[in-house]
């Protein structure tokens, strides 16, 4: 059992929580583009080639930002924001959180326990609150602290995506439903939900 997760874990769903309601509320568009007067144009912007760093943004009508959740040194979970494409079907989300981290991500002490060759195969649609995510056999090879905390991460992951706290996952390795350690160190075969890492 991984030890300061019930902090962690209620902080998180607290902030999952916060996230739903807040991808409920509107925000305020315009149909016609509007210039914006010189002197609040960031200097770095105003003069191309000038000091500051340069960022590509993401094509909006294309991607979409998600949430994903990798680990903090302390092994409790770190909340990061990647762009995958719209509609943002759920196997696209778990393909990000299976990238990793950045190195942005890894020069602030966020880290992973799900290795590089864990990918995640076509998985069926929601039934309900319960989702079923199927990966290759990488994912059956994570052992010890690093299978609890790959478990963990995917969860959050999931109910993020969903946005409904009651989410719960079931777990298969190329098709066959696997049981998977909670933080209690026990076994499940599933659904797993957030409330078991508290």
């Amino acid at each position: 059992m991984v030890k300061g997760r019930g902090a962690a874990c209620a902080v998180l769903v607290g902030g999952i929580a916060l996230a739903v309601c807040l991808a409920a509320c509107g925000i305020p568009t315009q149909e016609q583009p509007s210039a914006i007067s010189p002197s609040r144009v960031p200097l770095a912007l105003a003069s191309p080639g000038g000091s500051g760093t340069t960022t590509t943004q993401p094509n909006t009508k294309s991607e979409v930002q998600v949430t994903i959740y990798l680990l903090n040194a302390d092994n409790t979970l770190a909340p990061v924001h990647r762009f995958v494409q719209v509609p943002a079907p759920l196997n696209s989300i778990i393909t990000a959180l299976l990238g990793g981290p950045t190195q942005a991500d890894e020069n602030d002490g966020v880290y992973t326990a799900i290795p590089s060759d864990v990918a995640v195969l076509p998985t069926t649609p929601p039934q309900g609150s319960v989702v079923t995510v199927n990966f290759n056999d990488a994912f059956g090879q994570i052992t010890g602290a690093d299978a609890e905390l790959a478990v963990y991460q995917v969860v959050a992951t999931v109910v993020a995506a969903q946005g409904k706290l009651d989410t719960g996952v079931l777990f298969e390795i190329e098709g066959f439903p696997i049981n998977v350690p909670i933080a209690s160190g026990e076994q499940v075969p599933g659904p797993v939900t957030l409330a078991q890492f508290i």
